[in-house]
């Protein structure tokens, strides 16, 4: 269990970052890192089920990126004045760190599509081709496996002309023409430059991947909502002082314009 404050189970899983987990009854299930997840918030806890401390520590408080301190970063915002009202209604929002292949092959289904067919694709894609961990559910497939599938292979899937895109990656990985692993620590603009090669991904995507699936804060994606943001809040750009974490702040400002505030 973690203390509840600073943190929304609800708008973390279901803000469009991650598209693994589904809410039944207040409790969320999930698959992420290969694993099943059972996981619900109470008044002052976020309860994790049938799991022991070594594994949550070994897992889950990356996965949910307990070592960034929420807190002092909604203070550091806070001095702004459109992001004190973003973080009132969705500070509870973490960046999930989330496996950085699975993030790439997700953004490149989420293109000109909706939550519940990306949702419905990528459960048809681990259904296929992914391992069984539990009697219904199955583990995200790995690169080797998809690179080595034909285009045919994807049919039934509802990814229409991402089936290509979704190869591609694949195999680029698979081969190590693109070494993932890189993508952690190289120079930012040669991680955007390094996803831009596959096909498909343009800088929307490049910059969901690097965020959710890398965990380099500073990038941030920019769909018709942060646009929007953009343009009314911030003409000449992002507060500096939080330029180094404009991703976090992205998920609070895209979260409050879509569901709190009007453009």
């Amino acid at each position: 269990m973690i203390p509840s404050s600073a943190f929304s189970l609800s708008m973390t899983l279901q803000c469009g970052q991650c598209f693994r987990f589904f809410e039944e009854n207040g409790v969320f299930l999930g698959v992420a890192n290969g694993r099943l997840l059972k996981i619900e918030q109470t008044d002052r806890f976020i309860r994790f089920f049938d799991m022991t401390q070594e594994e949550f520590q070994a897992v889950w408080a990356n996965y949910f990126d307990c070592a960034t301190d929420y807190d002092a970063l909604h203070t550091l915002f806070s001095n702004d004045q459109t992001l004190c009202s973003a973080i009132e209604k969705t500070g509870g929002i973490r960046v999930l760190r989330q496996d950085g292949f699975e993030t790439l092959i997700s953004f490149l289904i989420s293109q000109n599509n909706n939550i519940p067919r990306i949702t419905k694709s990528i459960n048809l894609l681990c259904e296929r081709f992914g391992s069984r961990i539990a009697p219904d559910t199955f583990a995200f497939p790995d690169a080797k496996t998809l690179a080595s599938a034909s285009l045919s292979d994807f049919s039934g899937l509802s990814l229409g002309y991402r089936d290509r895109y979704l190869l591609d990656a694949a195999q680029k990985v698979s081969s190590g023409e693109i070494d993932l692993s890189k993508l952690y620590t190289c120079p930012i603009e040669e991680a955007r430059q390094t996803l831009r090669t596959i096909c498909g991904v343009g800088p929307k995507v490049a910059e969901c991947v690097l965020l959710y699936g890398f965990a380099r804060l500073s990038c941030v994606p920019m769909d018709t909502w942060m646009k929007k943001v953009m343009a009314r809040y911030y003409q000449a750009g992002l507060p500096e002082e939080i330029l180094p974490y404009a991703g976090i702040a992205q998920q609070y400002l895209f979260h409050y314009a879509r569901c709190f505030d009007t453009f």
